[in-house]
Order: C-alpha cells, then sequence, then structure tokens
C-alpha cells in the first residue's frame, strides 16, 4: 500500500478532525502536521508572526519526508501554495492525493474561536486565506466544502480514497 494523503486548507479548516475519522475508517495512519513543524515556527504563530516561506520549507521537508518514509499515510498540512504542494509531491517518493477542505472565512472563523489550547490565533486566518492558492484542475485534488456535519465530510472522501488503497 502506497497510498499518500494531505489534508489541505487554512487553519481551522477541520484537517485534523477530519484527516482523524477518516484514518479510523480506512485503518491508515493520520498525522497532524503542526506536530512537525519546527518549534521556531509554533513561537512565531504563538506570536501572532505568519509564517513567511523560507520558514515553511523545512516544515514541508518533513512532511514530505513522513509521506515518503511512513506509507501508508495521511497528514495534515495547510499545503496553501502550489509551490508547496509542488515541493511535497517531488520528494514524497509516491503520487500525493491532495484533499482540499474548503469554506468561507466566516465558517473557519467560528471554527478557530471555538477550539481551545491551539497555537495558530485567529488574527492569522487573513494571513492563510491571502496564501492560499486553490488546487489547479491538473492537480487533481478533491475539493470539499466543509459547511456540513463531520459524518457527511467523511463519507464525501471516503470513496475517494477507497480506490487508491
Amino acid at each position: 500500500m502506497s497510498l499518500r494523503v494531505i489534508f489541505m486548507g487554512v487553519s481551522g479548516c477541520g484537517k485534523s478532525s477530519v484527516g482523524a475519522a477518516v484514518s479510523e475508517a480506512l485503518q491508515v495512519p493520520y498525522i497532524d502536521g503542526d506536530d512537525l513543524h519546527p518549534a521556531e515556527n509554533v513561537a512565531k504563530m504563538r506570536d501572532g508572526i505568519p509564517l513567511t516561506d523560507d520558514d515553511r520549507w523545512p516544515w514541508l521537508d518533513r512532511v514530505a519526508a513522513t509521506l515518503r518514509d511512513q506509507a501508508p499515510v495521511m497528514v495534515g498540512c495547510s499545503a496553501l501554495k502550489r509551490a508547496y504542494r509542488d515541493r511535497i509531491r517531488a520528494a514524497a517518493g509516491g503520487p500525493v492525493r491532495f484533499v482540499h477542505l474548503t469554506g468561507s472565512r466566516d465558517v473557519i472563523a467560528a471554527r478557530m474561536a471555538r477550539r481551545a489550547g491551539h497555537y495558530m490565533p485567529l488574527s492569522l486566518l487573513d494571513s492563510q486565506f491571502a496564501a492560499l492558492e486553490p488546487p489547479g484542475p491538473d492537480e487533481a485534488a478533491l475539493t470539499v466544502d466543509i459547511d456540513q456535519p463531520l459524518a457527511e465530510l467523511v463519507a464525501y472522501v471516503l470513496p475517494h480514497l477507497r480506490g487508491e488503497l
């Protein structure tokens, strides 16, 4: 099995929740990309400082290494720009399927306001939306609107990934 999946999107879109639920249903490990960030990145975000591309490259390399070394595996990673996704693809050791979790700023801001204990402050949401380059048609990403119950999101995603197991 060589399934490599990235649940992508801006902070607060549900990467962890959807990724964990799909992981459980498919019995494929899920790793939260937040846990792969260098400590310096976490400190910057906690202080409300948006990450730069230079900040993100080492993190994206860790994400790609995880896909390469631990497949089958699913990872939550914002992968906001095409260049980030291309970097992940180039080093992942095989095909990567991106599941883009998308929603309105209002829906995502409301979700972020309700979560506790996360280092990513709501104040950085606008910088995430500004950086977001949705996957193009040539990327064959699965785009899913998050403004629905988790069970429905998972039910929609599962058949798309089961075919790749």
